[in-house]
């Protein structure tokens, strides 16, 4: 009889970790999903809403933006006031949000919205980590429920132009957002059931001033980039977007070096693997955001595609995505993370080479080709990344440079939605705009692969 009552209590547990590990899983997918799932929707916001090719980069950027400048400060939220109450702060506001950005009349009023779900997904991100670290405190399970919670990464990033694709053929581009209800609601569920709080760190201070002046940067230098042709390269407003960047980057440095408790510890970037993964991250993002932004225009604008079918163009891109890392996985564990960065980073920018001579009559063969080696150069790239830059620092710092490389890969994602938005607005004809963007893009991958070689540690 008690042996009976300890397998239904042991079975018990598992079911309630296996339920805590789905609720915090669906957090992480929604995030990843809305990064995506709006690139194919794009063209039907811009034919209701208007705002052109930069309304349209507002509307992906709000996201990023906050997103980006919020991820440090939200795992220090987590560490203060329990990271179980910032995720479920996160969990609302995608709840509250989501079907508000469904009902909204103006472009404006959408971008707003992103913004505030920016601010859920930066919240849900570091404190989804904590709350796993927690919940699996054995080495090995703990791998196993992070593995599982990784692989959530691929699979929403290739679900996401598909199934926005068929919802807003199907229903229209505000079902997208109407997406985010179930998901959110779900999870919330389960982290209110399964998921204990964390201890709080009252003794931890808020770097203030590092995080005022890290939003300030992000935003002046996108707003710079997104409304050059707009107001015209020379223009006052410009200029004073690109100087409030320099001087928020500059105040910025001078934040982090001062604050006993600073978003981003300078001394990080005395390893060398460190500072070239925070800079390589950030040259992944802007080469796999660029394409996700010009790619989806160009199949329903020039090719004449619809939202669905334009998703399912996009696959080859994103299938690598959701299998690849596991292989990664294994070949970074044989031979260290440097040769798989630098041969993810070379077949992303010959992939992107391709698209160079992409026409609107061009077969869709080469596309593919081109999108497949993207594809596999993201997958092979990111975990690679990840290993290199994680395995390189002490185990006290692994909190920091996590949050570090986040927050960077972000700023990519935002600067690359802002450079080939920039560059299509400033060209003669989409086309023509398209060929510069994707030029730009390879350049910046190549970079990345020659930062990989030179400057990734050869060490496992």
């Amino acid at each position: 009889m008690e042996k009976t009552m300890q397998i239904q209590s042991n079975s018990t547990g598992k079911l309630a970790k296996a339920l805590l590990l789905l609720g915090l899983s669906l957090g992480y997918f929604m995030v990843l999903m809305d990064m995506t799932v709006v690139s194919v929707a794009l063209p039907a916001i811009r034919s209701e809403l208007g705002g052109g090719i930069s309304g349209l980069q507002w509307v992906v950027n709000a996201y990023t933006i906050v997103f980006a400048g919020l991820l440090l400060s939200m795992g220090t939220f987590a560490d203060k006031f329990g990271a179980k109450r910032v995720y479920t702060c996160g969990l609302a506001l995608f709840l509250a949000a989501s079907p508000i950005s469904a009902a909204v009349s103006t472009l404006g009023a959408l971008i707003g919205l992103r913004a505030i779900l920016g601010i859920g997904g930066a919240a849900l991100m570091p404190a989804s980590l904590t709350l796993l670290a927690h919940a699996y405190p054995g080495l090995a399970e703990r791998a196993r429920a992070l593995g599982i919670w990784a692989a959530v990464t691929g699979t929403a990033m290739a679900a996401g132009p598909v199934v926005g694709g068929l919802l807003v053929d199907s229903f229209g581009w505000r079902s997208i957002f109407l997406l985010n209800v179930p998901l959110a609601g779900i999870s919330l569920i389960i982290t209110f059931l399964f998921v204990r709080e964390t201890d709080r760190k009252m003794r931890n201070s808020f770097d203030v001033g590092g995080q005022i002046t890290a939003i300030a940067t992000i935003a002046a230098v996108s707003f710079g980039l997104m409304e050059g042709e707009t107001y015209s390269w020379n223009s006052p407003v410009i200029f004073a977007a690109f100087s409030l960047a320099l001087l928020g980057a500059i105040l910025f440095l001078i934040f982090e070096a001062r604050s006993k408790s600073p978003l981003l510890p300078l001394r990080l970037f005395k390893n060398a693997t460190v500072s070239a993964g925070l800079f390589a991250g950030m040259a992944i993002n802007i080469g796999l955001s660029g394409i996700l932004f010009v790619q989806p225009l160009f199949f329903q604008q020039t090719r004449g595609l619809s939202a669905h079918m334009t998703g399912l163009a996009l696959l080859p891109m994103m299938i690598p995505l959701a299998f690849n890392p596991i292989l990664t996985g294994r070949i970074v564990g044989r031979i260290g993370a440097r040769i798989p960065m630098t041969v993810g980073f070379s077949l992303g920018a010959v992939g992107t080479l391709l698209q160079v001579w992409t026409e609107v009559n061009t077969s869709y063969v080469i596309t593919m080709i081109g999108l497949l080696l993207i594809g596999f150069g993201v997958s092979f790239t990111i975990p690679s990344l990840m290993a290199a830059v994680m395995s390189s620092v002490p185990k006290e710092q692994t909190g920091a440079v996590s949050g570090a490389l986040n927050s960077s890969r972000q700023l990519g994602a935002t600067l690359g939605v802002a450079i080939t938005g920039s560059i299509l607005s400033g060209s003669k004809s989409f086309i023509a705009g398209m060929h510069m963007s994707f030029i730009v893009t390879t350049v910046v991958l190549f970079g990345g692969s020659l930062l990989s070689f030179v400057f990734i540690s050869r060490k496992q």
